[in-house]
C-alpha cells in the first residue's frame, strides 16, 4: 500500500515542457533545421511570442535573448511573463529568443525561435569623380560615378532611371552599371563615362526588396548639372581661440562652393555640442564659456557630392585648478626624515590651461623670495612635468622656519591666482635635529558603510584621516574601471568627504578613499572602502507613445517594468488626465495593460501609468489622438505648368496620405499658400470624396502664381477629430529647359578655379595661391599679404615674376565661354554686361595688366578693354568695365612681366553681371567698348546668360 501511494505521488510531479507559439504581425514563419524556426516581421510592427509551459509543480519560466545589440534590454534583465510582446520592434531587436522553464525536476526545458526584422531605409545617392581628375567641378569629358546605397533586410536590389528612361547594362554606351555580388550593405554604382550633354539630367535610384513583407520600393532623385560640385567651406576665425571663462565665443563657417547647396553642421570632439550652444546657419555661438566647453569644434559641409568638407578650430578656456604641494627630505640619505643641516625640497604643482602661460612666484612670511645659493627656485620644463615649481633649501637652519607660499597665475590675466601655504616649523623639525613622520590613518565612521540613498539625492561618503602633515584624500571607484561623478578617474578631497549631488543608479558600488602619495610627505598610501547603494524608481517602457485612433475603435496600452531597486514593485495606477481609471498590485508579472473598448471623444487625451516602489514612480505616457498623419508631397513634378500669359505660371501639386486608415476618414484638406517672405496665408479647403487608399496619388493644380516668385505651400488633412498634422514645401519657379545664369562670380577658393583655363600659346601660367602658403622669402616687397577679403587663408591668382621669367613675358588666363541672349530684331545691337574684378599691383618692377574681350568668330587683332601699368601700392583696388558683345564671348586676363622680380600682379573676385556698370571706381581705367544706343531698353528686357563648359 505504501509503495502504491508513493507511486501516485510521483505521478503528480512532471518535468517541464515548453512550446513557443507566435501571434502579432508575422510576415512568415518557416521551419529551420533542428526544429528551430524563423519568425519574420516588418520593422515597427508588434512582436508577440507566447511560451506554453506544462509541468507540475508549476514551472518558473523566463525569456532571454542572444545575438542582439549589447544595449538590448534582454542583455541585463529577464522577462517572467508567458507572452513576450514588443510593440514597434526595431531592427536591432532581431535575434534568437529563448524561453526557459524549470521546476526542479530533470533538466530545464528550453525552446528558441529566431526573429528576423525586415526593413528598407530611404536610399542615398552620392557622387564622385574618377581619381586623378578634377575633384570639384563636374563638366565635359570627366568620368562620374553615382553611388546608391540603402540599408535593408533582406538584401536590396537597385535600378536606375535617367528622367523616365530605365537604364540597364548595354542600353547606353556611355553608361556602365556595377552589380552587387554580396548581400547586406552592397551598393549599385552608375558610371557615366566621359560626360556628354545628355548626361546632365535627373537620375533616380530605386531600391527594392521585391515587396517582401509588403515593403514598398523607395527611390531618391539626384540632379546632375555642369555646376555640380563638392562642398567647400571657410572658417572665419583664428585658431586656436584662447578666452577667459564667462566670455562668448563665436565660430563662423561659410560655404564658398558646392552644388547642390551643402548643409552645414557643427560637431565637437565631445561628440555632442554643449546644451547652451546656439546655431544660426553656419554660425556657432558658445555663450558664457566654462572649462568644460574647451575642445575642438568642427564645421562639416555635405551635399552628397565627393567627400564632406571639414574645418576645425580649437577653443581653449583659461583655467587654474588643483594646486598641491609635497616635501621631499634629503634625497641623498635613505630615510624619510627632515634634519637640520640637510637639504629640503618644497614642490608646488598647479594644473593650468594653457600651461605655457603659467607663472610662479614664491613668498616667505608674506615677502617675495628670490632665488639664491641656499634658496634655489626652479621651474620644471612644461614638456616634462607641466606646472611644477621647486624651492630647494640647502643646509636647513632654524632661521628658515616660517610660512612659504607658492603663487600661481596666468600671463593672460583675468583668472584668479592660486596660492598654497607650506609651514616649516619646530613641529616639523624639532630641536632634536630630526623628526619621525606621523603616518596617516584612515577609518570609515560607524554607520557610513554601507550607505543607502535614493536616486536624485545628495549623499556624502566619509573617511576619517589623521597624521602629520594631514594628507589629501583621493577617491576612486573600487569595484569597476569607471570615472567618478565629476568625470575624472580620481577626485581629491581635503576633508575626507566625497559629496555627490543628484546621485544616479549608475553610481551604486564600492568607493576607495586613499591618502595622496604627494601631499605632505611621500609615504605608503593608506586606504579604506565605502559601499554606496542607490535606490531608484522603476524604469519603464514605453516612456512615451503616441496612439492615433478613430472613434468607436478599440486599442490596448501596455506599461512594462525594465528594472527597479528595490525590485519589489508596490502598485500601478492608470489615469486619464487627473482621473483615476484603474489601480492594483503587481504580483509576479512585470507588465500592466489598460484596454479601451470603444473610443469616444471624451477618451482622447493623455493617459499615464505610474508604476511605484519605495523610491518613487516610473511613468508610461500615452497620447491618444485622432489627428491624421501629415500628407507626403510627391517631389517628382519637376517643372511649372506653362500658362500662355507672360507673368503667371502654375504648378501641379501632388501628394499621398501617410497611414490614411489609422484614424477617421479624411473629408477635406486645408490648403494654405503664401509668397516667400510674406506673412499672410491664403487658405481654401479641398474636399475629398470617398476613402483615400494607402499610396494613392492626389493631384491639385495651383494657378495664378506670379513668375518668378517662390511660394510656401501648407497642406493639412481634416477628419471628424479636426485638423491633423500639416506638411509644408516650397514651390520655386524655374524654366523647363535651362535656368538663366544672371551673374558669374569667382573668388578662386576651389582648385578648378571656376573653369578658368590657361592660354596655351603664352609664355607662362597664372598661379593660384594664398598668403598663408605663398613663399615671399626672395620677393618680400611685392604681391598681396591676403586675399581681397583680408583672409590669409583665402586664395587669389597671380603671376610669379621670379626667374626664369624675363621682361616682356606674357601669361594669359581665360574665363569660361558665355552665351548672350538671342538678338531682339526691334532693339539695339549688342548686349550690355558689367565685367569687374579686384587687382593688386604692388612692387617696383610691376609690368602691365590687360583685359581683353574675345568673341566667337572674331578675326581682327585683340585690343584691351582695360589696361594698367606700374606700381599701384600695397592694396586691393576694384576695376569695372562695360562690355557689349554680339556673340558668344570670354574675357582674357594678360599679365606682362616688368623689368625685375618685384613685379607680382594678382587678381581676385571676378564678376560678370547683366546690365551697365554702376558707379565705376575712379581710376585710370579705359573702356574701349562702344556705348549703348538705348540703355532703358536693356534694363527692361531679360538677357539670359548661360555658362558653358570649357576644356582645358
Amino acid at each position: 500500500m505504501a509503495e502504491t501511494i508513493l507511486m501516485e505521488v510521483f505521478s503528480l510531479h512532471t518535468p517541464p515542457t515548453v512550446r513557443i507559439v507566435h501571434s502579432g504581425h508575422a510576415c512568415n514563419v518557416e521551419e529551420e533545421r533542428y526544429t528551430e524556426r524563423v519568425y519574420t516581421i516588418r520593422e515597427a510592427e508588434t512582436l508577440e511570442l507566447t511560451c506554453l509551459v506544462t509541468g507540475h509543480p508549476r514551472p518558473q519560466m523566463r525569456w532571454t535573448k542572444t545575438a542582439g545589440s549589447a544595449s538590448d534590454r534582454f542583455q541585463d534583465s529577464t522577462v517572467f511573463n508567458e507572452t513576450l510582446r514588443i510593440a514597434n520592434i526595431q531592427r536591432h531587436q532581431g535575434g534568437r529568443y529563448y524561453c526557459k522553464a524549470e521546476n526542479g525536476l530533470g533538466s530545464p526545458a528550453i525552446k528558441s525561435i529566431r526573429v528576423d526584422v525586415y526593413y528598407l531605409d530611404d536610399p542615398i545617392v552620392t557622387v564622385h569623380q574618377s581619381i586623378g581628375e578634377a575633384k570639384e567641378q563636374f563638366y565635359y569629358e570627366r568620368t562620374v560615378f553615382l553611388r546608391c546605397m540603402a540599408n535593408s533586410n533582406p538584401p536590396v536590389r537597385y535600378s536606375w532611371r535617367r528622367g523616365r528612361e530605365v537604364l540597364s547594362q548595354g542600353s547606353d554606351k556611355g553608361v556602365e552599371i556595377y552589380e552587387p555580388f554580396f548581400t547586406q550593405g552592397e551598393t549599385k554604382i552608375l558610371k557615366l563615362k566621359n560626360l556628354r550633354p545628355q548626361d546632365y539630367a535627373n537620375y533616380s535610384c530605386i531600391a527594392s526588396v521585391r515587396n517582401v513583407c509588403g515593403i514598398p520600393d523607395k527611390n531618391v532623385l539626384f540632379r546632375l548639372t555642369n555646376r555640380t560640385a563638392s562642398p567647400s567651406i571657410k572658417l572665419q576665425v583664428e585658431d586656436p581661440i584662447v578666452v577667459n571663462p564667462g566670455h562668448t565665443v563665436t565660430l563662423v563657417c561659410v560655404t564658398v562652393g558646392g552644388e547642390p547647396t551643402p548643409t552645414l553642421t557643427w560637431v565637437s570632439n565631445a561628440e555632442t555640442l554643449p546644451a547652451k550652444a546656439v546655431l544660426n546657419g553656419g554660425t556657432l555661438t558658445l555663450p558664457a564659456v566654462v572649462t568644460e566647453d574647451a575642445g575642438i569644434y568642427s564645421c562639416v559641409a555635405n551635399n552628397n557630392v565627393g567627400n564632406p568638407a571639414k574645418k576645425s578650430a580649437t577653443v581653449i578656456v583659461r583655467a587654474l585648478k588643483k594646486g598641491r604641494f609635497w616635501i621631499t627630505p634629503d634625497p641623498y640619505h635613505n630615510d624619510d626624515n627632515i634634519q637640520i643641516g640637510r637639504e629640503v625640497k618644497i614642490s608646488c604643482q598647479v594644473e593650468a590651461t594653457p600651461p605655457e602661460e603659467l607663472v610662479f612666484n614664491w613668498l616667505k612670511n608674506g615677502r617675495p623670495l628670490r632665488s639664491s645659493e641656499r634658496m634655489v627656485i626652479t621651474q620644471t620644463d612644461p614638456d616634462v612635468s607641466a606646472g611644477t615649481t621647486n624651492l630647494d633649501i640647502i643646509d636647513l637652519k632654524f632661521t628658515d622656519f616660517g610660512t612659504y607660499t607658492c603663487i600661481a597665475s596666468l600671463k593672460g590675466g583675468g583668472i584668479p591666482e592660486i596660492s598654497i601655504d607650506v609651514n616649516i616649523s619646530s613641529t616639523t623639525v624639532p630641536p632634536l635635529f630630526f623628526s619621525f613622520l606621523v603616518p596617516p590613518n584612515l577609518t570609515v565612521p560607524r554607520g557610513k558603510s554601507p550607505l543607502v540613498t535614493q536616486e536624485g539625492d545628495t549623499v556624502e561618503l566619509q573617511c576619517l584621516v589623521s597624521g602629520k602633515p594631514k594628507p589629501i584624500i583621493l577617491w576612486s571607484r573600487a569595484d569597476k574601471e569607471a570615472p567618478m561623478p565629476d568625470g575624472s578617474m580620481q577626485t581629491e578631497s581635503y576633508d575626507g568627504i566625497l559629496r555627490i549631488v543628484n546621485v544616479s543608479r549608475e553610481m551604486t558600488g564600492s568607493y576607495r578613499c586613499q591618502t595622496s602619495q604627494y601631499n605632505g610627505f611621500n609615504v605608503k598610501p593608506r586606504e579604506a572602502l565605502v559601499e554606496l547603494i542607490v535606490q531608484y524608481p522603476p524604469t519603464v517602457e514605453e516612456v512615451f507613445t503616441e496612439i492615433r485612433q478613430g472613434l468607436m475603435r478599440s486599442f490596448t496600452m501596455s506599461c512594462r517594468v525594465l528594472r527597479a531597486h528595490p525590485s519589489r514593485v508596490l502598485r500601478y495606477e492608470w489615469r486619464l488626465g487627473s482621473r483615476l481609471l484603474n489601480a492594483g498590485q503587481f504580483d509576479l508579472q512585470d507588465e500592466t495593460e489598460f484596454n479601451v473598448r470603444s473610443l469616444s471623444r471624451e477618451g482622447y487625451g493623455e493617459y499615464t501609468c505610474d508604476i511605484i516602489n519605495e523610491a518613487g514612480a516610473g511613468r508610461c505616457t500615452f497620447l491618444v489622438t485622432g489627428r491624421a498623419y501629415p500628407p507626403e508631397f510627391f517631389y517628382d513634378t519637376y517643372s511649372p505648368l506653362w500658362q500662355n500669359r507672360p507673368r503667371v505660371y502654375g504648378y501641379k501639386l501632388q501628394w499621398t496620405q501617410m497611414n490614411p486608415g489609422a484614424v477617421d476618414r479624411i473629408v477635406a484638406y486645408r490648403l494654405g499658400i503664401r509668397q516667400t517672405g510674406q506673412q499672410r496665408w491664403w487658405e481654401q479647403e479641398i474636399p475629398v470624396e470617398g476613402t483615400i487608399q494607402t499610396g494613392e496619388l492626389i493631384t491639385y493644380n495651383l494657378t495664378e502664381l506670379i513668375r518668378p516668385e517662390a511660394y510656401e505651400v501648407r497642406l493639412t488633412p481634416i477628419t471628424r477629430f479636426g485638423e491633423g498634422d500639416s506638411a509644408v514645401r516650397m514651390i520655386k519657379y524655374s524654366t523647363p529647359i535651362n535656368p538663366h545664369l544672371r551673374e558669374f562670380h569667382c573668388s578662386f577658393e576651389e582648385e578648378p578655379i571656376c573653369m578658368f583655363t590657361q592660354e596655351k600659346t603664352d609664355d607662362f601660367d597664372w598661379t593660384r595661391h594664398s598668403a598663408a602658403t605663398r613663399d615671399t622669402k626672395y620677393t618680400p616687397n611685392t604681391g598681396p599679404s591676403s586675399d581681397r577679403s583680408g583672409s590669409k587663408q583665402g586664395y587669389y591668382m597671380y603671376i610669379e615674376t621670379s626667374r626664369p621669367r624675363v621682361e616682356g613675358d606674357q601669361a594669359r588666363l581665360l574665363t569660361p565661354i558665355f552665351n548672350v541672349a538671342p538678338k531682339n530684331p526691334y532693339g539695339p545691337a549688342g548686349h550690355a554686361y558689367c565685367f569687374s574684378f579686384y587687382y593688386h599691383m604692388y612692387g617696383k618692377h610691376i609690368g602691365t595688366l590687360n583685359t581683353f574681350l574675345r568673341q566667337k568668330g572674331q578675326t581682327s587683332s585683340e585690343s584691351p578693354v582695360w589696361s594698367l601699368s606700374g606700381n599701384q601700392g600695397d592694396r586691393w583696388r576694384q576695376a569695372k568695365v562695360g562690355i557689349h558683345p554680339t556673340a558668344s564671348f570670354q574675357m582674357v586676363f594678360e599679365g606682362i612681366r616688368g623689368p625685375g622680380i618685384e613685379g607680382d600682379i594678382a587678381i581676385d573676385d571676378v564678376t560678370l553681371e547683366e546690365g551697365e556698370c554702376r558707379d565705376p571706381p575712379p581710376n585710370n581705367l579705359r573702356s574701349l567698348a562702344p556705348p549703348t544706343a538705348d540703355h532703358i531698353w536693356r534694363l527692361c528686357v531679360t538677357l539670359p546668360l548661360a555658362l558653358f563648359s570649357q576644356r582645358r
